[in-house]
């Protein structure tokens, strides 16, 4: 496969994941305005904080240093997919490891939340646990079809699980609340049942087909799905299991990075369970963009650039058609991410209070929900700018840098983690997002400088696409002093008639952001609407 087919099927990927997390967002971003109505602070606190840590850290320790291995070595020619299936399976028995820790510390070492308040709380951590076992089942599947770029498995499995969670958690807070931490809990295990029952029908009805054979997949059966050994060679590829066991060391400082409030909320109990609800409500809504089109991006196109570019080798031993493909797509990747951050911190300060009063009336606009939403909508920048980055230096990066760098994100997690601690009892919850901030400011240097000695010897310079065009910028801070001085005139303690004006001037600002955008980023433009627009791209094809 070229550089440019390899090119299509990242941008493919990467635009249908970006839908796939819009819906994502909408659905939950509804499915949180209507449980609000009928749940407690508290018990969104403890499902939204305390149960989905332990999920997410459960799944994130088994997976994440697999699926980056795993990923890279399919970019090798002739790949043994014998042994990297073998190596993948390893994931469930590491899970069950894992969840016998986590359950233990969860249920004897955290502090349990008042029976009378939340019942159902240790059950409900055995279920979330089995919940995320339950996933790892289609860990083999998944990083097959992320391997040969099958967009529309991922959407569907995805979308199917997420509506069939949502349905049922509205349907089931609607009509029996009592239930408490048993919904969330139900919810979560159809949510996982409905991806591992997706990705094995796709599989069952795949291999051996004609598509499978048209496109030479290396898998011809069910059976060849399942973990065994070929006569004459190993049982896993130790240089792949070596470059694993890099990425676990790394993954689960990552972790503390990623989900590092939480566990300090979790651990310290720096905030009440009730506390935590808003912030955690907050932090959604403040990271929604960042998840349904940072994230998306950053997982396709890790995938191409680990495609495209051999890890470990500098760039002159690349081929340079290869490097020049990786280059531009990376300054246009830094330009978009950048862009779209700025505009998010601009009008993310002027329209936090209005869009918290809507959501989630006066529980989340007043007190410290608007001020948590403006921090963290200037956060989303920075978040931004570290996902691009880090998507390509991960990617590139020798089994060796990699183990240097595990020492870097060694002192980033304890840095993080002090900080945390005391700028909570300074600031309280904004304590979180500032430290968060300082340590994705290191995070970015740290991928600026590897960036640029990357492409240090070359004619190329993709760290261009951090700096947009000064006609941008001189709009985008107007944006925010005209958006700024709505704010006091016309909301949020007024009527609905002068909050529509608010709204219509943030609208009007917006679109002059647009229209600069369309008429200065003409490069950035031309990369989206080829690269990134799946409509655009198949009629060009």
């Amino acid at each position: 496969m070229s550089s440019q087919d390899v090119l299509k099927k990242a941008s493919t990927l990467a635009s249908y994941n970006v839908l796939l997390q819009v819906m994502f967002r909408v659905l939950t971003f509804l499915m949180n305005a209507v449980t609000l109505r009928f749940v407690s602070k508290e018990l969104i606190g403890v499902v939204n904080v305390r149960l989905m840590l332990l999920y997410s850290t459960l799944v994130f320790l088994s997976r994440e240093a697999f699926r980056r291995a795993c990923l890279s070595g399919s970019s090798k020619t002739g790949q043994n997919w014998r042994q990297t299936i073998n190596l993948l399976w390893l994931t469930l028995p590491l899970g069950v490891l894992w969840a016998s820790i986590l359950v233990c510390v969860w249920l004897w070492l955290l502090e349990v939340p008042d029976p009378q308040d939340i019942p159902h709380y240790a059950p409900a951590v055995g279920l979330f646990a089995l919940a995320a076992l339950q996933e790892l089942l289609a860990e083999p599947l998944w990083v097959l079809a992320q391997a040969h770029m099958f967009v529309r498995l991922k959407v569907v499995a995805e979308s199917s699980a997420m509506v069939a969670k949502c349905v049922l958690t509205v349907v089931l807070v609607v009509s029996a609340p009592e239930w408490g931490l048993y919904i969330f809990s139900a919810a979560q295990l159809v949510y996982t049942g409905f991806l591992v029952f997706c990705y094995v029908i796709y599989f069952l009805r795949f291999l051996g087909s004609e598509e499978a054979n048209k496109k030479c997949f290396p898998i011809y059966s069910v059976g060849d799905l399942l973990p065994r050994t070929a006569s004459g060679e190993p049982a896993i590829d130790w240089t792949l299991a070596r470059l694993t066991w890099s990425f676990f060391k790394q993954s689960f400082l990552k972790q503390i990075l990623t989900e590092g409030e939480r566990y300090v909320m979790t651990f310290l109990n720096v905030l009440s369970f009730g506390e935590q609800g808003v912030y955690d409500i907050v932090n959604n809504l403040g990271s929604m963009v960042a998840r349904f089109i940072f994230l998306p991006i950053e997982e396709s196109f890790y995938v191409f650039f680990a495609k495209v570019l051999e890890r470990g080798r500098n760039v002159k031993s690349q081929k340079q058609e290869d490097v020049s493909i990786a280059a531009e797509v990376l300054e246009c990747l830094l330009k978009l991410v950048v862009v779209i951050g700025l505009v998010i911190t601009v009008f993310g300060y002027a329209y936090s209070h209005l869009a918290l009063d809507i959501y989630g009336g006066s529980l989340l606009s007043s007190g410290a929900g608007p001020v948590l939403l403006r921090c963290y909508s200037c956060y989303v920048l920075m978040l931004a700018v570290n996902g691009v980055s880090e998507c390509f230096v991960f990617a590139v990066m020798s089994q060796e840098e990699v183990d240097q760098y595990n020492v870097v994100m060694l002192a980033l997690s304890v840095s993080f983690l002090l900080l945390s601690y005391m700028l909570t009892w300074w600031a309280g919850a904004v304590g979180f997002i500032m430290a968060n901030c300082l340590n994705m400011g290191l995070r970015i240097l740290h991928s600026l400088v590897y960036i640029h000695r990357y492409f240090h010897s070359s004619p190329w310079a993709p760290l261009r696409g951090l700096l947009p065009s000064p006609v941008l910028l001189l709009v985008l801070a107007l944006s925010a002093v005209v958006t700024a001085l709505s704010e006091g005139v016309f909301c949020c303690d007024s009527g609905w008639p002068l909050r529509l004006v608010h709204i219509a001037v943030g609208a009007l600002c917006l679109l002059c952001v647009l229209v600069t955008t369309l008429l200065t980023e003409t490069q950035l433009v031309h990369f989206v609407r080829t690269q990134l627009l799946p409509q655009h791209r198949k009629k060009s094809a």
